[in-house]
């Protein structure tokens, strides 16, 4: 079966996961976590890639980005592909893939879901019951994003910027969004959208998907069981 073609636009932010080979781990130690962030910004330095907001989990990753060009986060993914593994294999002494298959990709919705993805995507952690708040967990954009840690890789998109002018209140502002839980329809949508590489937005959204694509957004695979549409989610052909 071939490929499905990625699906970038310069621009566009998208939610990417990439998991570790069969699950498995995919950090080991401190320092592991503190190379893949200095790979990942050197890239992202080099191919005009903003990064939003992010987590490191221990055998996966969520990155929320946006690239100046259409190929930019292919080439980053690329490249901190072979760097991050050619470093963990020499480390390790191992040999072999560290990562399942090709990260997976969705393009979001500003307007309607970005910052419905930041919460996703630092909220990781608490879901995983590994800390009970996201501002216990250091490998994560939270503290930056809430409290205004420094963090050289992280560019705030300019939907985080217009929740309020004052850098203080808008803190404040996002702190409050973490103050209830995710609507479990919101954590299922961004879930499918992932995993089956969807993007996720409005109608609106999705038409000017298909226009800058100049191809179709639907249910291209002929023979397959057609699945129910759902609001926000659409499989791209």
């Amino acid at each position: 079966m071939p490929r499905k073609q990625r699906m970038y636009l310069a621009g566009v932010p998208a939610h990417i996961i990439q998991r570790g080979n069969n699950r498995e781990a995919c950090f080991y130690a401190e320092q592991d976590y503190l190379f893949y962030l200095d790979c990942l910004q050197d890239a992202c330095e080099r191919y005009q890639v903003a990064i939003h907001a992010y987590v490191l989990m221990t055998n996966h990753v969520h990155l929320l980005m946006t690239p100046a060009t259409q190929e930019g986060i292919s080439r980053v993914m690329q490249s901190l592909g072979r760097r991050y593994v050619q470093y963990i294999n020499y480390k390790y002494r191992r040999s072999g893939t560290l990562w399942e298959g090709r990260h997976k990709a969705s393009l979001v919705d500003a307007e309607r879901y970005l910052l419905t993805c930041y919460r996703y995507i630092e909220l990781n952690p608490v879901r995983a019951n590994m800390v009970t708040h996201p501002a216990d967990y250091r490998w994560s954009s939270f503290r930056t994003n809430a409290h205004g840690a420094p963090n050289p890789l992280i560019t705030p998109h300019a939907v985080y910027l217009d929740q309020h002018p004052d850098q203080d209140m808008r803190q404040k502002h996002y702190q409050s969004l973490f103050k209830t839980q995710m609507d479990k329809k919101e954590l299922q949508m961004i879930r499918t959208a992932t995993q089956c590489s969807m993007p996720v937005g409005s109608d609106r959204f999705k038409k000017q998907i298909e226009s800058a694509l100049e191809r179709t957004i639907g249910y291209a695979k002929k023979g397959r069981p057609r699945i129910r549409e759902e609001e926000g989610l659409y499989f791209i052909s």
